[in-house]
């Protein structure tokens, strides 16, 4: 069982749940050509929009396998939101879960979606007691070619464990999928070192 205690805040960044007050911001990213290009959606119109974004709203919490938390990314500066992070709760037996993210272009560059998914990768690990979900271990799967989004998943410290190639048909071409992963261990070992 994971709800968090809300919003959720980061250096730059302010994570809360999905409100209706967000379509703006959510269209300016789904409806932009580059962010789909290796996600299994297409670019989106005003109604398909509104419809994920009725769905986000009520992604607010993991209350059982299979559930995923949703997560709109307010960046301070720019008083907007820019993107979306998300984290899936894959196995109770494995202790298992996925995160995810997707953030306008615009924006990009600057370790937002870093900073997002370290504070998803914190509610992930820590234990239920302490407000977390107590995972043991969390993935990350992109497609081969999202050199970008490979980036980030290194920075949060995950390992590059698996490359499938032409595993998936996506958008009429075979397509190469990358998985990342960490261990609570690691990431507990990662926050205890020293800052420089």
């Amino acid at each position: 069982m994971l709800r968090p205690a809300y919003p959720i805040y980061t250096a730059r960044l302010t994570l809360r749940p999905w409100t209706a007050d967000d379509f703006d911001d959510l269209y300016a990213v789904q409806s932009h050509p580059d962010v789909p290009r290796y996600l299994y959606w297409s670019v989106r119109d005003a109604a398909e929009v509104r419809e994920d974004l009725k769905i986000k709203s009520t992604l607010s919490a993991i209350s059982e396998v299979g559930d995923t938390l949703s997560l709109a990314v307010v960046y301070r500066e720019a008083e907007r939101v820019v993107g979306s992070v998300s984290l899936h709760w894959l196995s109770r037996e494995d202790g298992g879960g996925e995160v995810g993210y997707v953030f306008h272009p615009d924006f990009g560059g600057r370790g937002l979606a870093t900073e997002a998914a370290s504070a998803v990768l914190r509610l992930a690990f820590t234990a239920p007691i302490d407000g977390g979900l107590g995972l043991h271990r969390v993935i990350g799967r992109i497609d081969a070619r999202n050199t970008a989004s490979a980036r980030v998943l290194e920075r949060l410290g995950m390992r590059r464990e698996a490359h499938f190639v032409e595993n998936e048909y996506v958008k009429g071409e075979w397509t190469d999928e990358v998985v990342y992963a960490i261990l609570r261990r690691e990431w507990a070992a990662r926050r205890a070192q020293p800052r420089i």
